[in-house]
């Protein structure tokens, strides 16, 4: 993949219901617009940025959800990085996630908590931030296969 001829004149940019199958709708469309832009289907990259959307948007859905609001997943290229930035925004700007680097796994008997550790895992580098009064994102970014 030629990431400077790959990348968008703008971000992907799309507005997802609070809901299960919103969280799994973002998923599918990360993976379909990155493999539209070039990335091989059997990179690495791929599989992250379908395991890091679906966590990142179902904590959206479920720790970040105000009735009739949606969620907004964005993807744009960085190419003089060689990254793929993805940030999905909420509506719960009051409830804010950990900070990198700061997290505690879970107890084995704990039915959650992970997801962000997977985050940590998978991503060159992540974060968030709750600058808009009404608004949350939580952003990754994940390192492309060289050109």
């Amino acid at each position: 993949m030629n990431a400077e001829t790959a990348a968008p004149a703008r971000p992907f940019t799309v507005l997802l219901s609070s809901t299960r199958r919103g969280a799994r709708l973002a998923r599918s469309l990360a993976v379909s617009q990155l493999i539209d832009w070039g990335v091989p289907h059997a990179a690495t990259v791929v599989a992250d940025t379908g395991a890091v959307t679906a966590e990142l948007a179902a904590n959206a859905v479920a720790h970040g959800r105000a009735p009739g609001r949606d969620f907004r997943l964005t993807l744009a290229l960085v190419p003089a990085e060689g990254r793929l930035r993805i940030a999905v925004s909420d509506t719960r700007p009051d409830l804010l996630p950990p900070r990198p680097g700061t997290l505690d796994v879970p107890s084995s008997e704990a039915e959650g908590g992970r997801g962000l550790l997977l985050v940590e895992a998978l991503a060159a580098d992540w974060g968030w931030t709750a600058d808009d009064p009404v608004v949350k994102t939580v952003w990754a970014e994940l390192d492309l296969p060289p050109a």
